[in-house]
């Protein structure tokens, strides 16, 4: 059996304002024409299917489409759980319809939780793999608040929460092998491994409270052959097990990401341990970060026009002279050529301003973790109230995040 594993498409997100349903749509086409082209026989989507949990008609659209593609071509199986961008309701609601194409949703934690155990079969009834799709698991999914807990009493909590979760499915999959005989088991998850790798940047929402729960590779029953992870847009091995892995997103979702290469994972059941090869997906949109003074900063920009390049530019001015005109010269630069240019950093304004007023930054320029703790100084919170604060606005934060606004 074949399977490939993907991941964080985050099809609607922006990119300083600009619409990238192109590169969506680009790199949906080709998944598409992989699995058309060769023998796949289940496709796995680990989670943060949109960026937002209210995605637009184009996204659902390029969402739905490719669906459809896919139930056309040779592969039996399309397997998708909700990431924390998604919203469970949304994702659930054409889930009955969607079966009729082999197309496996779980959206939101299930009751009973064997409905999060699916057995994949061939086109003649027999068994192949069973998969435990288990989705996002928010924080009251797996934990009970109790008045009076510590940081360390609610990390506990949701790592054996989460942990709890994971067995429960492992056991009724390990039940259902009893029948199906010999086939591999596939563990599906959406959560932030501990030691994971991120960059600055990259759009990954920390999950549960303040990170706190970063969960190890124990959590996973030994039973999954293949665990497919999602929510980490570095492609990863977990810890050194490499078959516990994270996918990445198939486009860079910010500068930081531009010259990661991006693929998807392509897991062949042949023999035990299975053999794991890395599909890797081409750039549809190149994004370049420019730095430097003036002079350097428009020879890179001459260097990628000769080379016809159409990429989008985030550039940052680090000259030690004050370039008033900044922007009309890089605009006049770029102008004729396919460049586009996304945002300008002026660094030597930002740091003269800051230094006469303190009052440069913006709310586009600070996470809203930022905004907290400028609050937490300008009112002077001594440090030892500070950690019961931070834990009181984060765990705010999650209950924003996670509210579905599709949900009834």
């Amino acid at each position: 059996m074949r399977i490939l594993h993907t991941s964080d498409w985050h099809i609607g997100r922006l990119l300083y304002g600009r619409r990238r349903y192109h590169e969506f749509s680009a790199f949906l086409d080709w998944l598409a024409d992989i699995i058309r082209t060769e023998p796949v026989d289940a496709l796995l989507v680990s989670g943060d299917i949109f960026d937002t949990s209210t995605p637009s008609n184009r996204a659902q659209q390029l969402y739905y489409r490719f669906l459809c593609r896919v139930a056309a071509s040779g592969c039996d199986h399309i397997v998708i759980i909700a990431g924390n961008h998604d919203s469970p309701s949304f994702l659930n609601a054409p889930r009955e319809l969607l079966k009729a194409l082999n197309v496996h949703v779980v959206g939101s934690i299930t009751d009973p939780v064997e409905d999060e155990v699916i057995v994949l079969s061939d086109r003649s009834g027999s068994a192949q793999a069973i998969v435990c799709a288990v989705p996002y698991l928010r924080d009251r999914d797996v934990r009970t608040a109790e008045s009076g807990e510590s940081i360390d009493d609610k990390t506990l909590k949701l790592v054996e929460g989460v942990r709890a979760h994971y067995a429960a499915v492992g056991a009724i999959a390990r039940e259902k092998q009893q029948t199906c005989g010999p086939v591999p088991i596939i563990g599906m998850g959406h959560l932030f491994a501990a030691g994971g790798t991120t960059i600055e940047g990259d759009g990954v929402r920390e999950l549960y409270v303040g990170s706190l729960a970063h969960v190890g590779k124990d959590v996973f029953p030994a039973c999954m052959d293949y665990v497919a992870l999602g929510h980490l847009h570095v492609p990863q091995t977990m810890g050194k097990s490499d078959h516990i892995r994270y996918a990445g997103s198939p486009i860079p979702m910010g500068y930081g990401e531009a010259g990661q290469v991006k693929s998807i994972v392509r897991v062949d059941f042949t023999g035990n341990p299975p053999a794991i090869t890395l599909q890797r997906v081409p750039c549809f949109q190149a994004l370049e970060r420019l730095s430097g003074d003036l002079e350097t900063i428009l020879q890179q920009i001459e260097n990628l026009k000769s080379d016809n390049s159409t990429a989008w530019l985030e550039i940052e001015y680090l000259g030690t002279e004050i370039a008033a005109t900044l922007r009309t010269q890089i605009e006049d630069a770029v102008a004729g050529s396919g460049l586009e240019v996304r945002r300008i950093k002026n660094q030597r304004v930002i740091e003269r301003v800051i230094r006469q007023t303190g009052e440069t930054d913006t709310l586009d320029n600070l996470d809203v973790n930022e905004v907290f703790t400028r609050l937490l100084d300008t009112h002077e919170v001594p440090a030892s109230d500070r950690p019961s604060l931070i834990q009181a606005y984060t765990q705010t934060l999650n209950a924003l995040y996670e509210q579905d606004a599709n949900a009834e």
